[in-house]
């Protein structure tokens, strides 16, 4: 992998480890209901709610392991990567389309730059070296 790829992987990895931070601060009780799932609930999310968030939570880890493993090696998960491409994507337009103004100023561009760096890791190259 390109070295500009590596540190995209770490990119996502630190974004990605933010927004698995906030979910889980979710699953806990934090009042941020209005950052997440459309803003629709002020407060603590309802347990159903609290539910998607540790769903989303666990998800993004698996996302954080294919994107490292694909930067460490080439090869592996060169088409998984592309499903959290996809996802990123998904996500970019979800939240540039939420009712929550909060939500959208917020995760839009934790969003975009998760998928421009997931982008870069799955199209890495060898490194000539």
């Amino acid at each position: 992998m390109t070295r500009f790829a590596r540190i995209s992987a770490h990119a996502f990895t630190a974004l990605t480890g933010v927004v698995i931070a906030f979910q889980l601060a979710l699953v806990a009780g934090a009042p941020w209901g209005h950052l997440t799932q459309g803003g629709r609930v002020e407060g603590p999310l309802p347990i159903g709610a609290r539910a998607v968030a540790l769903a989303s939570a666990v998800l993004l880890a698996v996302f954080i392991h294919i994107v490292r493993a694909r930067a460490a090696s080439p090869p592996r998960f060169a088409r998984a990567v592309w499903g959290v491409v996809a996802y990123c994507a998904i996500g970019i337009v979800a939240n540039a389309i939420t009712p929550s103004p909060a939500e959208r100023a917020l995760w839009l561009p934790v969003v975009s730059l998760m998928c421009i760096a997931s982008i870069q890791v799955a199209r890495g190259r060898r490194s000539p070296n």
